[in-house]
């Protein structure tokens, strides 16, 4: 399967294809990317609501469908997507709900879902500057967790999200949902054990990595000096030691009460907003 609107004709710009049936093989295509491997093969995703997708093509993503409900055709922000859509060579549906909810396998669909083209950035070309915090997760597994920290980095003014290993894939329906618009907002790289110790020495960075043996209270560390990469080991078996003996500082956060743990999204967020705390303030955003 070539997930790739231009095989099913050529579109004139303003033309909408309506689509009812769930057999159409654009449906069928678009449906397919529910599966990790249809998502590698084509560079594609699914991403559902309308301010997402205004959000994703305000800040350059490429769209390659738009699929709308019949319910929401005339109306203004929906046009206007769906001329900047077929404007970039985009392929516009108005589809039923019914071809929504197979979409989005969803029993109440939002009216609107986009087809875009995934993107990474080069750890290469990370050059992280003084007042620039990045997190890093070690064979992260759980879609709602990856998703919730591409969300809160987002909110915490981090610079990027690095996935080291064998992870969870950032662009699964579970993964985008969690992280409500962040996944176009925040910068996502891929790299193997062996190419982050070899980026980390070199970038300038002070590494915090959060880990159960030799650790500080999180609190204690300087986070203001460098360049911070917050490291947050795998859910189920934390830090892997050929990490943790690169870390700049090994942290811990202290813990009262019978749970031993922490889910691994509340960590990272704790860690993330106490490392920009000496950066954050309420008019921020003013």
């Amino acid at each position: 399967m070539n997930y790739d609107h231009r095989d099913h004709g050529p579109r004139r710009v303003g033309q909408v294809k309506e689509v009812t049936s769930l057999a159409n093989p654009i449906i069928k295509d678009i449906k397919a990317l529910a599966n990790k491997k249809e998502r590698d093969e084509t560079h594609s995703f699914i991403a559902e609501g309308l301010k997402l997708v205004i959000d994703a093509l305000d800040l350059g993503w490429t769209i390659k469908t738009l699929v709308y409900a019949k319910a929401a055709k005339g109306k203004a922000q929906v046009e206007q997507v769906a001329l900047k859509t077929v404007s970039t060579g985009g392929l516009v549906l108005e589809v039923s709900e019914k071809v929504l909810s197979a979409i989005t396998r969803r029993d109440n669909p939002q009216m609107v879902v986009g087809v875009f083209e995934q993107r990474y950035a080069n750890l290469k070309d990370i050059r992280p500057e003084l007042g620039q915090t990045y997190v890093a997760l070690d064979r992260v597994r759980d879609p709602g967790n990856l998703g919730t920290i591409i969300r809160t980095a987002d909110a915490a003014g981090a610079s990027g999200v690095i996935l080291i290993g064998e992870t969870t894939d950032p662009f699964s329906l579970e993964t985008v949902r969690a992280t409500m618009g962040s996944v176009f907002a925040m910068p996502v790289i891929r790299a193997s054990v062996a190419d982050f110790v070899k980026w980390q020495k070199a970038a300038g960075v002070q590494v915090v990595a959060t880990h159960l043996a030799g650790a500080v209270d999180y609190r204690t560390i300087d986070y203001r000096k460098k360049p911070v990469v917050l490291l947050m080991g795998n859910e189920q078996a934390g830090l892997p030691d050929e990490l943790a003996k690169e870390a700049t500082a090994l942290a811990r956060i202290p813990q009262q009460g019978r749970a031993d743990s922490l889910n691994l999204a509340i960590a990272t967020g704790i860690m993330l907003f106490e490392a920009r705390r000496h950066l954050l303030t309420l008019d921020a955003r003013a």
